[in-house]
């Protein structure tokens, strides 16, 4: 793992490569789940990231379990509406969530309003990283991402806006992290998900954004609406060749990060019904078509994982790492 800027961040999805391939060969317990539909709680807008990747194993899942399903998005408080929904229902296997460090990790650690702590999740099946990029409202005079950075600086009266999904999630500090890195003023202007502040990208309200990759702001980019400037990872999937690398600029080089995400569930859950979901998101993984689609979405994708025991290292991997985070941004934590 390369080494970051003080102020910057740490890529959280670390130890999913290694993990193992191989299932267990021991039978799950004698347990007719499921026998009805699932629900998948995706805490973001229709269309966003978030949203394009959980249906993509949506049907990947509703195939290995012979029951149908269903994506719920509830967006709003970047993340905590639909992390709330998830704690209020049984721990019964049947509703599980689309999560990343926003809503599991830094929601309860920096959000007042979150009456839940990270571990009242449990990650069933982690499921690789996103790659984040830097898009620019089409009309702004900047090439790249240093280019950017000059106009942020001459802006002295009227500091550049930049979009995010919410307020304390990775990106709103990402952008803080790069103003107090650079010495630029950037006002924060947050949204329910990455859907909404895209369109506002491409509209012309805000001028920039760091969200998760997705392959429509390629077509949005050939349309004149926007424009990409960087990614904020050193290595990217083969399909993201043309996007450059943070190392490339000569003013933040070593601003590097990613975001990893997973299946959770409510902790208490049988655990004869994790690892059936577990087998299940495996399933997809293991597909070339899956991994294929993902990949074009952005996606770093991670491989199976067989037990528990694994799940629970990278959940508490991720939770280190965003605690140093916070801590090294400067945001007073609850408690």
């Amino acid at each position: 793992m390369p080494s970051i800027h003080r102020r910057g961040f740490l890529q959280l999805a670390g130890g999913t490569a290694g993990l193992c391939l191989a299932w267990p060969h021991t039978a799950v317990a004698q347990d007719s789940f499921p026998t009805k539909p699932l629900t998948l709680i995706v805490p973001y807008p229709a269309g966003g990231a978030s949203d394009v990747s959980a249906r993509i194993f949506a049907a990947s899942i509703t195939q290995s379990l012979n029951q149908q399903v269903v994506v719920e998005n509830l967006g709003g408080g970047t993340g905590l509406i639909g992390a709330n929904k998830l704690l209020s229902s049984p721990a019964d296997g049947y509703t599980f969530f689309h999560g990343s460090a926003n809503e599991v990790f830094l929601a309860p650690l920096l959000n007042p309003a979150a009456r839940y702590k990270p571990q009242d999740f449990m990650l069933a099946a982690p499921t690789g990283e996103a790659t984040l990029v830097l898009l620019v409202k089409h009309d702004l005079p900047a090439r790249s991402i240093d280019e950017l950075l000059q106009v942020a600086k001459s802006r002295k009266d009227k500091p550049l806006t930049y979009a995010s999904v919410g307020i304390d999630s990775l990106y709103h500090l990402m952008g803080d992290a790069l103003a107090l890195q650079t010495g630029t003023q950037l006002l924060h202007v947050p949204y329910k998900g990455g859907a909404p502040a895209l369109q506002d990208v491409a509209g012309g309200q805000v001028d920039f954004a760091i969200l998760p990759y997705q392959a429509s702001f390629e077509g949005m980019q050939e349309q004149g609406r926007l424009r990409i400037l960087t990614s904020f990872s050193k290595t990217l999937p083969k399909t993201l060749a043309h996007i450059p690398l943070i190392s490339s600029s000569k003013l933040v080089p070593d601003f590097e990060y990613t975001i990893g995400g997973g299946y959770f569930v409510r902790r208490g859950t049988p655990a004869a019904r994790v690892q059936a979901l577990r087998k299940a998101v495996g399933e997809a993984l293991a597909k070339p078509e899956i991994r294929g689609k993902l990949e074009q979405e952005g996606r770093n994708v991670a491989q199976p994982i067989a037990d528990q025991a694994q799940a629970d290292r990278v959940f508490d991997q991720q939770l280190d790492r965003v605690a140093r985070l916070v801590k090294t941004v400067g945001r007073p934590v609850n408690g």
